[in-house]
């Protein structure tokens, strides 16, 4: 058995060949995380045939659920967006809330469609609608924007079936359902205070008019041509409420019910999100018109964001599991004793200071992951408590935008702020969500063991 000084060594220079791999080198996480593993393995004396078949088998084990998932999840996002979906959800919800809570619809619609959407595309196409009423009101940019981007950054990093908390939620061994939940309960009150609460004090401080690149961009879309607003919210909210049927059958009926296997078959995450993507391709697809070549072109492209993800995704899980395997999990677990941290505070904190350092919050949560996993079985951490340590890893993927990262510079564009600006409005928006979503969860935990 290695040295526990050996064994910190290496862990400490693992975390530092992997940052530097990804921030100074510029390469790819996916081979930053593999490299580091390799380095790992070998530090503490693995035989390196032994190595390589473990990191297979740690590749095979994480994929098998999140590849599924991930590809699904993205192919149902973008069907909803090509058909129009997401700007049917806004326009509607902005016109149903009335010009004096418009804001509060903009929040509500960034929550609901980046369920689906991932938020770069969700941005490209929701922020222009912003535009019309900047000129209408002749109030901030950011009066209107910050709450739609605060709301897209909530469920984007809180709520499955987006990526970040699906492979934070694989690697550590949460169930989806309390995933959810959970990302819920934290995320109405993040996206208030950073959206509509925050976008108000902000545009008072910082006056921003539409970017002069997009002075000409008019918004108009035929309403006769967009999908039905309540099957877009229903498309939506359906895996939501299957996946929380499958952990809700789980609790409370008894094995062998007829009722409890089919809840929990049809609410399996795969299952319900392959029942609800084939749904959005026949509703949204065939029948508004697009052909068959078409809707292919359209789920092929979905696939290639979801493939960077899917290997990031994997290769975080082959880190985790050689961490795991080189004993470091006892000796955090330790140390966290002593000094008497909540493992759901360790989550954060790992999160938080690799999204300062490295930019990208998936990566950052898929790291943090990695880096919890080995403590969870010296912490006899229940189902519910699993569920809340992800949400706390995904508030510090999420805290502390700034200039590494690229969405803070979607912001930067797409509201035409100087960076002085975006660090006072994006980076602290961002910064709220985490900080507010990170407080709801160490409220939960005084009740859930």
């Amino acid at each position: 058995m290695e040295s526990t000084a050996w064994i910190i060594t290496v862990g400490i220079l693992a975390m530092v060949i992997l940052l530097f791999l990804i921030i100074r080198t510029k390469l790819q996480a996916f081979l930053a995380l593999i490299i580091a593993s390799l380095f790992v393995g070998l530090a503490v004396g693995m035989p390196p045939q032994e190595l390589l078949a473990h990191i297979e088998e740690a590749m095979g084990g994480t994929l098998g659920f999140v590849a599924l998932i991930i590809g699904i999840g993205t192919i149902f996002g973008e069907v909803l967006r090509a058909s129009g979906a997401s700007e049917k959800l806004a326009l509607t919800l902005m016109d149903k809330f009335g010009e004096k809570n418009i804001v509060w619809a903009l929040g509500a619609s960034g929550f609901l469609i980046s369920i689906a959407v991932f938020i770069d595309v969700a941005i490209v196409i929701l922020v222009p609608l912003t535009y019309a009423l900047v000129r209408k009101s002749k109030k901030s940019l950011l009066y209107y924007g910050i709450p739609l981007t605060a709301g897209l950054s909530v469920t984007h990093t809180f709520i499955p079936p987006t990526p970040g908390p699906i492979a934070t939620a694989s690697i550590i061994g949460a169930d989806l359902g309390y995933v959810i939940l959970f990302g819920v309960i934290a995320g109405i009150p993040a996206m208030i205070i950073a959206g509509p609460l925050f976008g108000k004090f902000i545009s008072k401080k910082i006056h921003v008019d539409v970017p002069e690149h997009f002075k000409e961009s008019e918004v108009n879309y035929d309403p006769d041509k967009l999908p039905g607003f309540a099957g877009v919210v229903i498309m939506l909210i359906a895996p939501l409420i299957l996946i929380l049927g499958n952990t809700t059958a789980d609790l409370l009926l008894d094995e062998g019910n007829i009722v409890r296997e089919i809840l929990m078959f049809i609410g399996n995450p795969i299952i319900a999100l392959l029942i609800v993507s084939l749904l959005t391709i026949w509703l949204y697809g065939t029948r508004r018109g697009f052909t068959k070549g078409e809707l292919q072109k359209i789920t092929t492209r979905a696939l290639e964001p979801a493939g960077i993800i899917i290997l990031i995704t994997g290769a975080g899980g082959v880190f985790g599991q050689t961490l795991i395997a080189t004993g470091i999990g006892d000796i955090l677990a330790d140390s966290m004793q002593q000094i008497n941290m909540p493992i759901i505070l360790f989550g954060f904190i790992t999160a938080a200071l690799i999204r300062i350092t490295q930019g990208s919050g998936t990566v950052s949560m898929i790291t943090a992951a990695s880096l919890v996993s080995p403590l969870i079985q010296h912490f006899d951490v229940s189902e519910p408590m699993l569920g809340l340590v992800t949400i706390a890893i995904a508030c510090g993927g999420t805290a502390f935008s700034h200039v590494n990262d690229s969405g803070f510079w979607m912001a930067n564009r797409y509201f035409g702020m100087s960076v002085a600006d975006t660090l006072k409005s994006w980076t602290v928006m961002k910064t709220l969500v985490g900080l507010t979503g990170l407080a709801v969860v160490l409220i939960l935990s005084l009740f859930i063991k």
